[in-house]
């Protein structure tokens, strides 16, 4: 908006810039949500098709929208397993994709690959020149528009399974971003797999840590001076008791040390 106004400026309609002063802050108005593995497998079930492949894939490659709609059958390679985001749809129009990163190549999972030959052996253009994800409507000469699949099958979908908050497509990029990194992928695997440009973008909005994830990050700084405190208590009968709540879990351990002290809600 600012490079509007300089140059109108320069062209002497204005005398100033009325928003050259003007503080963007950086705070996100609103958070964008993270869905669960509970939340995205309960998705694809109530799903129907074409939505139900397109979300599988979204959340599983983290393409944008515009993107998965941009997809011709030719741009799949399902003998080297990957996809090419060649082009990118923006209201029914086909353009370049949003940087030099995003044109990279996209692995694809063979459990991915499988979903997406199903589709193409039930969609009625299956053709290397067809859209991946072709409107009937238009009779196939066009993809789906990403707000009618959303009113349509997404919005109700996610009503009935109990999703609140700030849901859209995009949503399934920041759920595949949070899971990589809460899988513990490095944080450079996960900037190449989002295709980002600059790796700040992939750590500031998009890798929002789970819970759990926090909770047991702490843990482990706090464990770094207790572990080695010399007058700690015997930790014979609980070996785990000054690791996190979720490893003393998962090593099959006696939770009733914790009883005695008591654990906060939500652990």
């Amino acid at each position: 908006m600012s490079a509007v106004f300089n140059h109108a400026v320069r062209w002497e309609w204005l005398d100033v810039n009325p928003i050259r002063m003007v503080r963007q802050s950086a705070k996100l108005t609103r958070m964008p949500i993270v869905l669960s593995i509970e939340q995205i497998a309960a998705l694809l079930r109530v799903l129907k098709e074409p939505t139900r492949t397109m979300v599988f894939l979204a959340v599983f490659t983290g393409l944008r929208v515009g993107e998965l709609l941009g997809l011709k059958w030719k741009d799949v390679d399902f003998q080297k397993m990957e996809i090419h985001v060649i082009r990118s749809i923006v209201m029914q129009h086909a353009g370049d994709c949003k940087t030099e990163a995003s044109r990279k190549p996209v692995p694809l999972d063979s459990r991915l690959a499988k979903v997406l030959w199903n589709w193409r052996l039930q969609s009625p253009y299956p053709t290397d020149e067809d859209w991946v994800f072709a409107s009937p409507h238009s009779g196939g000469k066009l993809p789906y528009w990403p707000g009618s699949l959303y009113k349509a099958h997404l919005e109700p979908a996610a009503k009935e399974i109990g999703i609140v908050g700030h849901f859209g497509w995009h949503t399934f990029r920041h759920t595949y971003a949070t899971l990589l990194k809460g899988n513990g992928e490095d944080v450079k695997v996960v900037q190449e797999l989002m295709r980002h440009t600059n790796i700040s973008v992939t750590l500031n909005i998009y890798a929002q840590a789970i819970t759990q994830t926090k909770r047991d990050a702490q843990s482990r700084v706090v464990s770094l001076l207790l572990d080695k405190n010399e007058e700690k208590p015997s930790t014979e009968a609980y070996p785990e008791a000054y690791r996190t709540v979720t490893d003393l879990q998962n090593s099959g351990g006696d939770l009733q040390v914790f009883d005695k002290v008591g654990v906060p809600d939500g652990i």
